[in-house]
């Protein structure tokens, strides 16, 4: 396991001073990046041998957010390295032990240049020791389309350089605020009451994402929601109808 602490600052917070999802993924992101930075096979190593992981998908429950300058750890515990394929868990506890968020997350291991599944070696064993998974109801990797669904357009992205990673390719955290930026404006646009309030609750919560193919400076993403049975799903698509990434948002049971 490897933790470290923070406090939640006025930036990575909405309007009323809550931290928001998107800034709850980045959180879950650079304890990754942290503890890959522990090595031996950090970043510089990986870039060396052409090697990056690539996100397959994320699950994020959500008890509840926290307020602005409230004490968090965030953690993250390696649970299954296996051939090209690592596995995560991640938590966000308050400073007294209340467990605020908890996610899984399913990684590949990829040669860049050849654009392939690079096998697990020594030295990325050595840096992501292997724990206990944590208890949490999990659910499936991939999304499927809604059936029966109500759906919506909203406004097409073009791919910024602000959407970018070190691996010159969209981060994953970037379709999740694209997602949830559709939420909003389909909900505002089409009056549909309980997606805004879904789309800005703070408790309560569960997003899943799943990912695809990767996008680009210059591309253009175009998000299609679908509505069916109080799950919302974003469809972030490419010109040909294809998704780059897949985002469902639902309530569930407060815990």
């Amino acid at each position: 396991m490897y933790t470290f602490n923070s406090r939640i600052r006025y930036t990575e917070t909405d309007l009323e001073q809550y931290l928001t999802l998107e800034s709850l993924i980045d959180y879950f992101q650079d304890c990754s990046t942290f503890q890959t930075q522990e090595g031996p096979a950090t970043i510089e190593y990986m870039e060396e041998r052409g090697l990056a992981w690539v996100i397959n998908s994320w699950q994020v429950v959500v008890k509840r957010l926290p307020h602005l300058g409230e004490k968090v750890t965030i953690g993250t515990l390696p649970y299954e390295l296996k051939g090209f394929i690592g596995m995560r868990n991640f938590f966000m506890d308050t400073e007294d032990g209340e467990r605020l968020s908890l996610a899984n997350s399913v990684w590949s291991l990829i040669n860049i240049k050849e654009g392939s599944p690079y096998r697990i070696d020594d030295a990325v064993v050595a840096t992501y020791p292997l724990d206990e998974k944590l208890p949490m109801n999990y659910e499936a990797r991939k999304i499927a389309m809604p059936d029966t669904s109500e759906i919506y357009e909203a406004d097409s992205k073009k791919v910024g350089m602000h959407h970018l990673d070190s691996n010159h390719h969209v981060n994953n955290g970037q379709y999740i605020r694209i997602a949830l930026q559709a939420f909003d404006a389909v909900a505002k646009r089409e009056e549909l009451e309980d997606l805004r309030t879904l789309a800005e609750s703070r408790d309560g919560i569960q997003l899943r994402a799943e990912y695809r193919q990767q996008a680009h400076l210059g591309d253009v993403i175009s998000p299609v929601v679908y509505i069916k049975d109080g799950v919302y799903t974003a469809f972030l698509n490419d010109t040909n109808g294809k998704p780059y990434s897949i985002v469902e948002i639902k309530r569930i049971e407060k815990c």
